[in-house]
């Protein structure tokens, strides 16, 4: 009987390893509005390779999504009412760039206007107390917790692919900040233990944000941006 028990254990093993593709590339899209997705989509955007998927991290009723399903990656990808974002054409262009017998998938929060606070374990409940009223009824979709709702989606994904990379559009609503690096390095801390990730193998990808000579209002911003590597 003991024999048996391990065997099955065993076998129980191998079909859980299985069922996680090493060729399917994960990652992680956070942010605010720039990451969430304000351009508006055509219908080319609604078009997509099936290789290019998305979990989906709300129940989406525009385009017929379940929370915590993967589905073809059409825009939009982060919640009902918003747009086209980096994300969009990230994952296309990997797809379009990578081996035929790879798939890219992507994990979607993002709540536009936010500071980072709000993705810090010890800080978005005071964050969330002086919220725009205009913030909540996206935060609700999220169950007030956009951080837990990104690392519960990412659990499920790891059961199905790798987690390769983490990308972050964010820094406006912290303009002019210098301590703001040191607040997205404990985001990034936290999400690699949350997920028993190692930095080495899933880097923090971060966008600018538009510059001055394009009228950019916190292109001031672009200079701490680039600190994030030193930090």
């Amino acid at each position: 009987m003991k024999k048996l028990f391990i065997a099955c254990c065993a076998l129980l093993l191998s079909v859980g390893s299985f069922a996680q593709d090493p060729n399917f590339y994960i990652y992680l899209c956070f942010g605010q509005s720039n990451m969430e997705g304000n351009a508006r989509y055509e219908a080319q955007d609604t078009i997509v390779n099936p290789r290019f998927q998305v979990l989906s991290a709300v129940d989406n009723s525009e385009v017929g999504r379940l929370k915590g399903k993967w589905y073809p990656a059409r825009a939009p990808l982060c919640r009902k009412g918003t747009g086209l974002g980096p994300a969009d054409y990230f994952g296309r262009t990997m797809v379009e760039n990578l081996p035929e017998n790879v798939r890219v998938g992507v994990v979607h929060v993002a709540i536009g206007g936010c500071r980072i606070e709000l993705f810090q374990k010890d800080k978005y409940k005071e964050y969330i107390k002086t919220a725009p009223e205009w913030m909540k009824g996206m935060l609700k979709a999220y169950d007030d917790d956009p951080y837990a709702r990104l690392v519960e989606m990412a659990k499920l994904a790891q059961k199905d692919g790798v987690i390769k990379g983490i990308l972050m559009h964010q820094g406006e609503s912290n303009t002019g900040e210098k301590e703001w690096p040191l607040k997205v390095k404990d985001v990034y801390d936290n999400l690699l233990a949350d997920l028993n990730l190692r930095g080495q193998d899933v880097p923090l990808i971060a966008g600018e944000v538009v510059n001055a000579d394009h009228g950019g209002t916190c292109a001031s911003m672009n200079p701490i941006i680039a600190t994030l590597p030193e930090v």
